[in-house]
């Protein structure tokens, strides 16, 4: 079924928790907050995709996107046991873990526009009209989003400095 392989499977059902999980604290907390659970399953969810890519690319990118969602979810979680950096940790985080977000959107949405539905997809290629348009929409998103992180992130800190 969609020409996935067993072990496309398993990299496809494991990065699918990651999914809801970022919409949930996308839409909740505005970020992905690593120190819970949601943030503990989008952390293990993260990693099984990002390993799990070098299995079943099949094009020169995917392994830099597999790679590079790695690094990102390694400073996102780690970021914080960096004490000398102060208040800068939360900026790191949050533009490493969206990152992540936007690595773990690009390859779903092209993989799912050139496979589903299953004998007909929607699109016939990754240069596609819909496939460049929905990467071009997604960019978009995580810029704005960014944006809007990084001066919640910034109110934060100075209503925490003038306490």
């Amino acid at each position: 079924m969609f020409g996935i392989s067993p072990i496309g499977w398993v990299h496809t059902l494991g990065s699918l928790p990651a999914l809801a999980m970022a919409a949930y604290m996308l839409v909740r907390h505005g970020r992905i907050v690593p120190r819970s659970i949601p943030g503990a399953i989008y952390f293990a969810s993260m990693v099984l995709g990002g390993a799990t890519a070098f299995l079943v690319a099949k094009q020169p990118v995917s392994y830099a996107i597999g790679g590079l969602t790695l690094i990102l979810i390694a400073v996102g979680y780690g970021i914080h046991h960096v004490t000398f950096l102060g208040r800068l940790r939360r900026y790191i985080e949050t533009i490493s873990l969206s990152f992540s977000v936007l690595l773990l959107l690009l390859p779903t949405t092209t993989e799912t526009l050139t496979r589903v539905p299953d004998g007909a997809p929607l699109a016939s290629s990754v240069s596609s009209p819909i496939v460049l348009g929905s990467h071009g929409a997604l960019l978009l998103a995580f810029v704005v989003g960014l944006i809007v992180q990084i001066v919640v992130l910034r109110r934060e800190g100075r209503a925490t400095a003038a306490a």
